[in-house]
């Protein structure tokens, strides 16, 4: 199963706390707007060399995780 937290990691000192992809300066919201706008993930790894498969598929496990708490809640 996939651990946001091997993927996902926020610091106040990287793009002012968002939540970013470890070990790059990409945010979650960058690569979903990527994919919101139509790119697959093969196109953003060729585009971005730095993310791979996995760290993608957290971005969007992270962006789910939030909208089930705000419907929660």
């Amino acid at each position: 199963m996939l651990n946001i937290t091997d993927y996902i990691v926020i610091d106040k000192n990287v793009r002012f706390g968002k939540p970013t992809v470890k070990g790059t300066r990409i945010t979650v919201a960058d690569v979903l707007s990527w994919l919101a706008e139509g790119e697959t993930t093969e196109i953003i790894i060729e585009n971005y060399p730095q993310l791979n498969k996995e760290q993608i598929m957290a971005c969007l496990k992270y962006a789910a995780s939030k909208e089930i708490k705000l419907a929660v809640a």
